[in-house]
């Protein structure tokens, strides 16, 4: 991939990293009040519908575009998902590739909620894990504004 399609996926991705963390942000603070009980009322359900949709966009973002995008702009070859992450480590972003692993695992569940007998334990995972999710969004993200400033196809535009 050239250098300059590189850089102008990397910018999509970076701002679809920043809108997915603006309503995961909302949507996390809609279900503060609410907590994690047993039972949920129609509205409190649809909030935690909303968190973890959204918690799992920026899950997806993370790992599968904005990384991926970095990774192509540094101009490294494409690898596996595991090659993705440990160059994550290697810059500093992420702290070690089970952190990365763990949001994804916990994206996966999401997914296939309708296995979960208990969404309680979902829903905890999720309102546990957010503020963290959304700490690493912003690392990521700032990294990702300083390679776009530092890049010349990006100045030179």
């Amino acid at each position: 991939m050239r250098k300059h399609a590189s850089v102008d996926l990397l910018i999509q991705a970076l701002d679809q990293l920043e809108a997915g963390m603006g309503w995961l942000q909302r949507s996390y603070a809609q279900c503060l009040p609410i907590g994690t009980k047993a039972e949920y009322t129609a509205e409190e359900y649809d909030h935690y519908e909303n968190l973890t949709s959204r918690y799992a966009r920026v899950a997806d973002l993370i790992v599968h575009k904005v990384l991926r995008s970095i990774d192509a702009v540094e101009l490294q070859e494409p690898g596996t998902l595991i090659d993705t992450a440990n160059r994550a480590v290697a810059r500093g972003l992420v702290d070690s590739v089970e952190t990365l692993r763990a949001y994804k695992d916990l994206r996966n569940d999401i997914a296939h909620e309708y296995q979960t007998e208990d969404l309680s334990e979902l829903f905890a995972d999720v309102m546990r894990t957010t503020p963290e999710l959304l700490s690493l969004a912003k690392v990521i993200l700032n990294y990702g504004h300083s390679l776009l400033a530092g890049s010349e196809d990006f100045t030179s535009r």
